[in-house]
């Protein structure tokens, strides 16, 4: 089945790489293209800037670079971007698209994890991960560690990008219809508003009670590229449920905690968490917010997947209680099915989750 609005699957991606739509300066690699997305990578060199900043309608990005930059960082043996600094780094991708696709950008889901900030940006764009249909020119990210120093190299992918032709967004209806036919989160009573179905936050703990994690201060660098090489305990405060379900949250302090519901996204639709809602509360509950066809599928080896949650809270303290809604999901149509789904088929990281870190820790 294939539909003429939708988001493009994994196979229209390597067309658009064939026909010269995405541009690579070296040669991809193997597992670049996702089912309905293709990591981008860093470049040789990495911009230090005084603030984040937007290029605006006929400006080029290397302008401004000119004027922000404060000193350049090679990226090719690797590199340190510290905390509470704001890099843009050129990518080793750029777009020539057709007038009828555009794209659109988020955090890769290990990237979020690690309290990461990136957005994408074109030349004269005026809001940021949207690229409209036609582009042609450089792609930049600007990225800003929050919580632990990174270290980065030439080629590291910390973010990742959509293709979509036409509007593919189901309405409340829509919803309503595919969670009864095929169960999108795992609950009875799903709340449906704007376009969106809402997760609510799960605080009764596992086992032995752990209900997530707190990012610590301090601590040594993350190196993005190597899995399983970091000691949980040397980056990450435990949280448990003492009896109270509830949880207060520290303005500026990042949690990762996890949904109550499982989450299901059938082959033949793209999912995206509401990174900011403020119809539930004053913080953010999501940085990275791509679920690719797949996630939680049973036949993909999932059977529902809890979404886990990257929260932090803005400016003042906000009391979290098990159950209470915090985001919501909206659900996209693909053009057509991915070749390989999120899942078996890749060897997907997080694929049947519970609660847990992104893939850097042991």
């Amino acid at each position: 089945m294939t539909r003429s609005t939708g988001i493009l699957p994994d196979s229209a991606i390597a067309k658009l790489l064939d026909e010269k739509n995405i541009i690579t300066h070296t040669q991809i690699d193997e597992d670049q293209i996702q089912p309905a997305s293709i990591d981008l990578r860093l470049g040789e060199t990495a911009y230090r800037v005084r603030a984040s900043f937007l290029p605006g309608a006929g400006n080029r990005v290397v302008e401004k670079l000119s004027r922000f930059k404060l000193h350049e960082i090679d990226l090719t043996d690797g590199a340190v971007l510290e905390t509470g600094c704001v890099y843009i780094v050129p990518l080793l991708e750029s777009l020539a698209l057709p007038g009828t696709i555009e794209a659109s950008a988020n955090p890769k889901s290990s990237t979020g994890r690690l309290d990461i900030f990136t957005r994408v940006i074109v030349d004269g764009s005026q809001s940021f991960d949207q690229i409209p249909a036609g582009y042609n020119g450089p792609v930049y990210l600007e990225i800003s560690p929050s919580t632990f120093p990174i270290v980065v190299r030439t080629g590291s992918r910390l973010s990742q990008m959509r293709f979509r032709q036409g509007i593919s967004i189901l309405d409340d209806a829509q919803l309503l219809a595919l969670h009864k036919e095929q169960t999108l989160v795992a609950t009875t009573s799903p709340n449906i508003l704007n376009g969106g179905i809402g997760l609510s936050i799960d605080l009764s703990g596992d086992e032995n009670g752990l209900i997530g994690y707190r990012g610590k201060r301090h601590t040594g660098v993350v190196r993005v590229d190597d899995k399983a090489s970091h000691r949980i305990l040397d980056f990450w405060e435990p949280i448990y449920n003492h009896g109270s379900n509830d949880l207060v949250l520290d303005p500026d302090e990042f949690y990762i905690l996890v949904s109550n519901e499982a989450v299901h996204v059938p082959p033949l639709f793209a999912a995206e968490m509401v990174p900011y809602d403020p119809l539930v509360g004053e913080f953010r509950v999501h940085y990275a917010g791509f679920f690719d066809p797949g996630f939680g599928h049973a036949s993909a080896g999932g059977k529902g997947a809890r979404g886990v949650l990257e929260v932090r809270s803005h400016d003042v303290p906000f009391i979290l209680e098990h159950g209470q809604l915090v985001g919501r999901l909206v659900f996209e149509h693909m053009l057509s099915k991915p070749d390989a789904l999120y899942g078996l088929d890749l060897g997907s990281n997080y694929q049947a989750q519970g609660l847990k870190l992104s893939k850097h820790f042991f």
